[in-house]
């Protein structure tokens, strides 16, 4: 049951979860900013997925302007999933990170462009030698703006790996639905641990800037 699973399983199929929620600090082990909203006026989310999300989640707090980052489960079907759970395949979730950003100091844009060149996007249900669909690329947006840059970035994007010999981007994106914050050994793990494993890398193609948004 806990093999790493290739395919998505159907919501039908998948584990049922739980109705409480796993406990977390309250604050970023980083910054020292709340680790949960409300966030402050003007702030906006969005949810990445680019493989384990250890190394992900620390492309973006590193970033001027993002207020803070979690690491939780989204996209699937089953509430407060644990980790075990999701690399059982068995829930539909990726692994994502939650960025809390203000967009006066660092753009919607910009995270796109960390986001596409932190990542392989045309690897479908994996990320290097991470198998299975917890590892899958995903952007869960949580705005009509968000969801048409994403959409524009990743038509811009493909164009660019297409000229160094890379197939078609694989990546989910999708309006949030729900995200499940990942247990407390899991958030800013690599500030915690630093000589942990990261299993991210780009394509080293880079993305064009200026989209439409």
């Amino acid at each position: 049951m806990f093999g790493r699973k290739k395919q998505m399983v159907d919501q039908s199929s998948a584990l049922p979860g739980r109705t409480t929620a796993v406990d977390i600090p309250e604050t970023h082990f980083v910054n020292g900013n709340p680790l949960q909203g409300p966030w402050p006026e003007g702030t906006e989310t969005v949810i990445f997925g680019m493989g384990c999300f250890w190394g992900a989640e620390r492309l973006f707090w590193q970033l001027d302007g993002v207020y803070a980052t979690s690491v939780g489960y989204a996209g699937g079907y089953t509430p407060n999933a644990s980790y075990r759970e999701v690399c059982s395949g068995a829930t539909g979730h990726t692994e994502a990170v939650l960025v809390a950003f203000d967009p006066s100091s660092v753009s919607f844009e910009e995270l796109l462009t960390v986001f596409w060149e932190g990542h392989d996007p045309t690897q479908g249900n994996r990320q290097g030698n991470d198998t299975g669909t917890q590892y899958r690329s995903a952007i869960y947006a949580s705005s009509e703006m968000q969801l048409a840059a994403a959409h524009s970035s990743a038509n811009m994007y493909q164009q660019e790996l297409e000229k160094a010999g890379y197939g078609p981007i694989t990546t989910e994106i999708l309006q949030l639905t729900e995200y499940f914050y990942a247990e407390d050994y899991h958030q800013q793990y690599l500030a915690k641990n630093p000589a942990g494993y990261c299993g991210i890398g780009g394509t080293g193609v880079s993305c064009p800037t200026g989209l439409v948004t």
